[in-house]
């Protein structure tokens, strides 16, 4: 969707749930980043969060927010979705993406916001509530990851060769054999190497696993030889992902898990599909051992992406409970 021509002025709706205001804003460094505010004007303030890095906001994330209850804002983060330049990975760091955050929150004027987001959503939400507590009146968590390179090597080093050894031959056929000695580190630096004859076949069968493991009922469970050559639609996320995964998400080891107690007054639900392989529940237990006003919901028979059975009902009453929650 491309962005209103009265950028940051309000439109006129018949959707519900189309956008109250969006534009392209200027956030320093030589970046733009696409946002949008939906739902109504005085309600519950929150922001929403998306995954990757990388991937952006869709519409359909729109809808998780009651459009009578809420004054929710969706933005794609620097280099990600709509937001210019497409794919830049200069002055883009987790630091850079708090910092936006808190120049949105300052431009619609909330003094504290509900804070949705899910996996790498996740991530971030975490880390920004443990800078600025002040700000967050409760946060939604879907698929807690918290930026380790632990999480990275269990899901695609552990994980995938248990749950599906041929797609963990074809991951690691996809290097040279020289290289598969410490095949993430590789991948990263593959996938960042700038010929496109090394990082198109490292970005797709990244691309093409993490989406694998990402569904509890994947329609294909192996890489296809002829997707790794092909140069159309490359997706930013795959670059992204290296990128950040490669600077350990630009945080000290074990961070979010060590400042936990920073969230301390903070209600947070946890969405948790039971069966998600990159984002376990070990993860989501870990956290809310050390975060006290926190809760798990598990939703059986899903694994990590929004769109398994269930896991979009469970956060929308999360999300809704929670609001609950703010206005006692």
């Amino acid at each position: 969707m491309a962005p209103d021509a009265d950028a940051g002025k309000s439109v006129k709706r018949t959707d519900p749930f189309a956008p109250l205001t969006s534009e392209q804003l200027a956030v320093g460094d030589g970046h733009d980043i696409y946002v949008e505010s939906v739902g109504r004007a005085g309600g519950t303030p929150a922001v929403y969060l998306h995954g990757g890095p990388g991937s952006g906001c869709q519409p359909d994330h729109r809808r998780l927010f009651d459009p009578e209850r809420f004054h929710a804002v969706l933005f794609d983060q620097r280099g990600a979705g709509r937001s210019r330049p497409k794919g830049r990975r200069d002055f883009n760091t987790l630091p850079h993406l708090i910092a936006d955050m808190e120049t949105i929150r300052a431009k619609f004027g909330f003094e504290r916001w509900m804070v949705v987001g899910g996996s790498w959503g996740a991530t971030l939400a975490l880390a920004y509530a443990q800078t600025h507590p002040e700000r967050v009146s409760g946060i939604v968590l879907r698929a807690t990851f918290l930026g380790t390179i632990g999480e990275i090597e269990n899901g695609f080093l552990q994980t995938l060769p248990r749950f599906y050894p041929g797609l963990y031959d074809d991951f690691i056929g996809v290097l040279p054999e020289n290289d598969r000695a410490q095949p993430i580190q590789a991948y990263f630096r593959r996938i960042l190497d700038p010929n496109p004859d090394v990082n198109i076949p490292a970005a797709r069968a990244w691309g093409e696993t993490e989406r694998i493991l990402s569904e509890h009922a994947p329609n294909r469970s192996r890489i296809d030889p002829a997707v790794l050559a092909s140069s159309r639609s490359m997706p930013a996320t795959p670059f992204m992902e290296a990128h950040y995964f490669a600077n350990n998400c630009f945080m000290q080891p074990n961070q979010l898990l060590r400042d936990a107690d920073r969230l301390e007054g903070i209600p947070g639900i946890i969405v948790q599909g039971r069966y998600d392989l990159l984002c376990p529940p070990a993860t989501s237990h870990a956290l809310a051992a050390r975060w006290r006003e926190s809760e798990i919901r598990l939703v059986e028979g899903a694994g990590h992406t929004l769109y398994d059975p269930g896991v979009r009902d469970a956060v929308m009453k999360a999300i809704a409970d929670m609001a609950s929650r703010i206005s006692k």
